[in-house]
């Protein structure tokens, strides 16, 4: 290898974002290796280690040229740090969303409709939308009004935001039989935003007006890269855009932080952010004076909402700097989900303005959010991490009620438990098949419905039940019977309150 290496290939390993001074050759019979080294003298000295898997790439991604395999391990120091990583993996085969997605009839995946565009089932929609509607709760508790815009727009909105020149090969390009605009599938909402705000006058009396939208935005991403829920080409964010003055920008952060911090505390997972920042580059376009005073304020609201957070320069947008959140899961695993963004950039290219104090002409800041992201990332992380055991104001199915007969009163009285159950709001299955009792209860634990009640003649004759808690909400093991009506109105309440743990003793 080492008499055909030519300049570019030298250039690939010294040259771009590698930085490196200096290679070097390691030999092994007749294989010459060159690699940013350094080699160890042998495998003795590399501790604990597994080889996993291999795979073909392309030298260079590029199909064109010879392929090459590809090998992948993992090394610990010691045999029990791999194992503990063995381990992890294996449980998170298991918790693969798209493997539960399948298993609990969550979501649906076609050939026939195109990759990357999921199709969710009506047990999946209830997660989306108990999710949409706490993520907006939260987002209207702190004066955000709803909008809506179209789907598609002319491409000069996105030529105007900037977004054409940077973005322009992900866009989904629309042809009109009718007339010959050049159209697009939006692949953001911010610009539409922009005209909503700039339709009249405003004054700083105005400010701080707030926009809600819980939409889907389309983004051609290369096949390749799609997975799952994880990348798609249907993206659903509940997106936010304020539109303020300068020294309003830490108060609205302080909001979308409060916000951002109820959301992961109740959905479970541990949070922390990252600010960040921008580097002494000219990358980034804004005064020095105005990034130092929009970095303190973002900083100001993490601290005032007690978030653990770390600080990383050269992270921001080009626009303005930003606040990643980044979620723990129950396998130990960081996800960035959602961020606040703060955006210098767009009010000026669309001449945003508000009339000041002193009659002045100002332009205001936008700021963009998104609490949970995409919906749909947020899906593929959250249901790993619960492993598909989901919190009964999540679950698709809170309680199934098991018949354990076919006879008329015991089927009568497991629908009057559902007639009941749905008064309250909650979602209720009726398990009257031909099975025997001890299947139905399997079936129900599979499909890791939260409560399960079994009715007969003595639950007919004393109207109380004796709930079966799945075991991750329960706290204690000891089962207690309690009237159907307190049994019903409790979980109502769980529901509404969206507690992780039940009250009931079951």
């Amino acid at each position: 290898m080492a008499k055909d290496l030519n300049a570019e290939e030298l250039g690939t390993v010294t040259g771009g974002e590698a930085q490196v001074e200096n290679v070097s050759f390691y030999t092994n019979g007749d294989f010459t290796d060159l690699c940013r080294g350094p080699h160890v003298e042998s495998t003795g000295k590399v501790g604990a280690f597994k080889l996993l898997r291999v795979s073909g790439a392309y030298w260079r991604g590029n199909d064109q040229n010879a392929q090459m395999q590809r090998i992948y391990g993992a090394a610990f120091q010691t045999p029990k740090e791999l194992r503990q990583h063995l381990d992890m993996l294996e449980e998170a085969k298991k918790r693969d969303h798209r493997k539960l997605g399948q298993e609990l009839d969550l979501f649906v995946l076609s050939d026939m409709v195109g990759s990357g565009l999921p199709l969710f089932t009506p047990r999946g929609t209830v997660l989306r939308e108990e999710l949409e509607a706490f993520s907006n709760q939260l987002r209207e508790r702190y004066d955000f009004q709803k909008v809506w815009v179209p789907h598609m727009t002319k491409k000069d909105l996105y030529e105007a935001s900037g977004h054409w020149a940077k973005f322009g090969d992900e866009l989904f390009l629309v042809k009109s039989q009718e007339t010959s605009d050049e159209l697009v599938l939006k692949p953001m909402n911010c610009p539409h935003h922009t005209r909503i705000y700039a339709s009249q006058p405003r004054s700083y009396r105005d400010l701080p007006i707030r926009y809600l939208e819980t939409t889907t935005v389309y983004r051609d991403e290369k096949t390749g890269e799609l997975g799952g829920l994880s990348r798609v080409r249907s993206i659903t964010q509940d997106d936010s855009h304020v539109f303020c003055r300068d020294d309003q920008i830490e108060a609205e952060i302080n909001n979308l932080m409060a916000a951002a911090n109820e959301l992961y505390t109740t959905v479970g997972m541990k949070l922390r952010v990252r600010l960040s920042y921008r580097d002494e580059s000219d990358a980034y376009l804004g005064s020095p004076e105005l990034w130092e005073s929009a970095q303190k304020q973002l900083k100001n609201a993490v601290v005032a909402n007690d978030l653990e957070y770390f600080e990383q320069d050269g992270e921001a947008a080009f626009y303005g700097p930003k606040i990643d959140f980044m979620a723990t899961d129950a396998l130990g695993r960081e996800h960035q989900l959602a961020t606040v963004q703060l955006d210098f950039v767009q009010p000026e290219r669309f001449g945003l303005e508000y009339v000041a104090d002193d009659g002045s002409k100002k332009q205001p800041v936008m700021i963009h959010c998104a609490l949970l992201g995409s919906i749909e990332r947020f899906l593929s992380v959250y249901i790993e991490h619960t492993a598909g055991k989901f919190p009964v104001w999540l679950a698709p199915e809170q309680i199934r009620v098991i018949s354990v007969n076919q006879e008329e009163p015991t089927v009568a009285f497991a629908d009057e438990v559902l007639q009941q159950a749905k008064q309250l709001g909650l979602r209720v299955h009726v398990d009257n098949s031909n099975e025997s009792v001890g299947k139905k209860i399997r079936a129900a634990e599979i499909a890791k419905v939260p409560y399960t009640i079994v009715v007969g003649e003595k639950e007919i004759t004393s109207r109380e039940v004796v709930p079966r808690i799945r075991k991750d909400m329960a706290v204690q093991e000891v089962s207690q019977s309690v009237t159907l009506d307190e049994f019903l109105k409790t979980v109502a309440n769980e529901a509404k309150s969206r507690v992780l743990k039940t009250s009931l003793k079951g």
